[in-house]
């Protein structure tokens, strides 16, 4: 049986887009390990501006009307009915609603992963709009779903509370660790804390983040902060880190792709992700597998695997000042050269938890 996964994009991998990137490592793998796997994505660019994978991808038109199906969509569909499965790609997506019809329709099964769109604190931000939505769209979309796929446990405690139902499925994804390889810098003599996602301060938590550095600043002048990202914010973040007068301790990046964003995160000393809201942070498994050790919310849903393999500290969701003091216990650690324990088992953490080769079957059972 082949599998189809359906997202808007082109599954590039050399993208901020977390689904995209994610999307490209589920099908390399399972192609990789002999199944019969495509990507199909539905975009308003239709050039082929990407490089070659393992895996076949097919585009189709999106429209302004972001409830019209491409015909040729519909063609392939139904092409596809007797041989494959569709994984549909993200939550709250309007083409979804009618894709979830069209197959209902002519009986065709699909599963969807909604990357934690369905998580209670990503459904508070537009509330009313999306109480509105999910009675009219995104409901049915559910009703029609084979499987849900989520990423965590507070993910499947959204869900249900919106939607009570028994066939969710929970599953992490993998890491696949980059092929280049970036020296590990020597000690320097400044503590650098790195972010790198999206500009969404409050989603991913920045507010918290500046705030803490301010407070962690104070005491280690010698810190600096990196952001690198893109996003809406970009200014709001520039006014906040002006107000508090951090313009010198505090480098913002646009973002950044492949050995270059690579090369910056290995000057890290650390990695910081204070989210309200996430899936699984990629970029916190980029990190730790190149040894940086993460401070990580319980909200991003990879603080139990810092705390079991002390790859980092977890701190509780909303407290700048628990980020501020899990900064300095860690600047401690670097300061008495007692760091490098906790970064190698941040990379160790990666290979176990997070290895394809021990993740990957289980999809098929995702599947059946």
């Amino acid at each position: 049986m082949e599998v189809i996964h359906l997202i808007l994009g082109k599954a590039n991998p050399d993208q901020m887009d977390v689904v995209s990137m994610v999307v490209y490592q589920l099908a390399t793998q399972q192609a990789a390990s002999g199944r019969d796997v495509a990507v199909w994505g539905i975009t308003k660019d239709l050039n082929t501006n990407y490089d070659e994978s393992n895996f076949s991808t097919q585009l189709f038109q999106a429209y302004r009307n972001p409830f019209k199906l491409d015909n040729k969509l519909k063609e392939a569909l139904l092409e596809k009915k007797s041989t494959a499965t569709f994984h549909l790609h993200g939550g709250w997506v309007p083409i979804y609603s009618t894709v979830s019809k069209f197959l209902a329709k002519h009986n065709i099964s699909f599963v969807i992963t909604a990357h934690g769109s369905y998580n209670a604190v990503a459904m508070e931000r537009n509330a009313f709009v999306k109480k509105i939505y999910f009675r009219f769209c995104e409901k049915e979309l559910l009703m029609n779903a084979k499987r849900i796929h989520v990423l965590s446990e507070s993910e499947m405690e959204g869900l249900n509370k919106i939607f009570p139902n028994i066939k969710s499925f929970h599953l992490p994804y993998g890491f696949e660790a980059p092929q280049t390889f970036i020296a590990e810098r020597a000690k320097g003599t400044d503590f650098i804390i790195g972010f790198v996602g999206q500009l969404d301060v409050y989603n991913k938590g920045l507010d918290l983040l500046i705030t803490a550095f301010e407070k962690f600043n104070n005491l280690k002048p010698n810190s600096k902060l990196l952001i690198i990202g893109d996003g809406e914010e970009r200014l709001e973040l520039i006014r906040m880190i002006s107000e508090l007068n951090l313009q010198e301790n505090i480098i913002m990046h646009e973002g950044k792709f492949g050995e270059e964003k690579n090369q910056l995160i290995s000057e890290m000393t650390i990695f910081a992700y204070p989210s309200r809201n996430e899936g699984l942070p990629v970029s916190v498994l980029e990190a730790c597998n190149m040894k940086v050790p993460a401070v990580v919310t319980h909200a991003t849903n990879i603080a139990s695997y810092v705390e079991k393999y002390n790859a980092g500290i977890a701190v509780a969701n909303d407290d700048s000042l628990a980020l501020a003091l899990a900064f300095l216990e860690l600047n401690m650690s670097w300061e008495y050269n007692e760091l490098d324990a906790i970064k190698q088992n941040a990379k160790t953490m990666v290979a176990e938890a997070f290895n394809w080769d021990s993740i990957i079957n289980e999809f098929d059972n995702l599947y059946l």
